[in-house]
């Protein structure tokens, strides 16, 4: 069958970001441009690949099987045009997904050393919760991802590597909150203003777990989608923030609260998927832990 790459990189852009206006853009081509090549390709396979509407698009199930074929085929592609670029250097693009909470604690020391070693590869951050960015790593958008774990959306398809264990700790300004005794139980935490993640995060998740094994309701005052400005709050004193240890700073006005239940350990997980192929660049970033 006769059919032109361009189509198939055309509907790749689509299948991954869902939006033909998307495609468009990173195409850099008109989205009728976009909108025509995508009704050429169903009509050379003989198959409807979208299902089109006023507020979404979605894939239907021929759409998803042609897109588990095209997207490691456009990979190795451009890791071969990478390969041939003219020079040893090491060249294309390495694309990551991870909280702004682990790329600025933990990730930043990382992207600076390879960038250092590699800089002619572009460095492309998603920001996203570690439960988005398992979507992310479904939908071939990414290459690898580095979250929070346990996870409850990691299927078996997926490779991880623990990078790092952490706890998570509940902190507070002591001018603000003046606990009767130390340590204080999870209970008595409780009649406390909790400021913690949304109820969208592996932290929420986690923490309405560890709550209810100790026949509590965990009830938190705000729910933010930011760790740092859920410090911010509780630097102004309106409540206990729940963050991880690595954020910590000794120096910081904010002081840890001692439990007499210790919270169980987490870990942040490096992750790839097991049936996409890993480029050069995701390689050599994977070799630095």
């Amino acid at each position: 069958m006769d059919i032109n790459l361009e189509l198939y990189k055309v509907f790749y852009y689509v299948a991954t970001t869902l939006s033909f206006s998307e495609a468009s853009r990173q195409l850099f081509i008109s989205q009728s441009a976009v909108s025509q090549s995508i009704k050429t390709l169903e009509k050379k396979l003989g198959h409807t690949l979208f299902i089109r509407s006023t507020k979404k698009v979605l894939l239907t199930p021929e759409g998803e099987l042609l897109l588990e074929h095209v997207k490691p085929a456009l990979l190795m592609l451009d890791e071969g045009e990478a390969l041939l670029s003219g020079d040893n250097m090491l060249k294309g693009q390495l694309r990551i997904g991870a909280s702004d909470t682990i790329c600025r604690y933990f990730l930043i020391e990382y992207f600076r050393r390879f960038h250092q070693s590699y800089p002619d590869v572009r460095i492309k951050v998603t920001n996203s919760t570690s439960i988005g960015c398992v979507e992310l790593l479904e939908k071939g958008q990414v290459n690898l991802i580095v979250c929070n774990s346990p996870n409850s959306r990691l299927g078996n398809h997926m490779k991880v590597k623990v990078l790092k264990d952490f706890h998570d700790v509940f902190v507070g300004d002591p001018d603000c909150f003046a606990f009767k005794h130390l340590p204080c139980s999870l209970k008595e935490l409780l009649e406390y203003p909790i400021l913690m993640l949304s109820s969208k995060s592996t932290t929420s998740e986690y923490l309405y777990h560890t709550f209810a094994a100790h026949d509590l309701k965990l009830l938190p005052e705000v729910e933010l989608n930011s760790n740092d400005l859920l410090m911010d709050l509780a630097r102004i004193g309106l409540g206990i923030a729940c963050v991880p240890d690595y954020m910590l700073d000794p120096e910081d006005s904010l002081k840890p609260i001692p439990l007499t239940e210790q919270l169980p350990s987490r870990q942040l997980i490096l992750v790839q998927h097991d049936n996409l192929p890993v480029s050069q660049a995701a390689e050599r970033f994977l070799e630095m832990f």
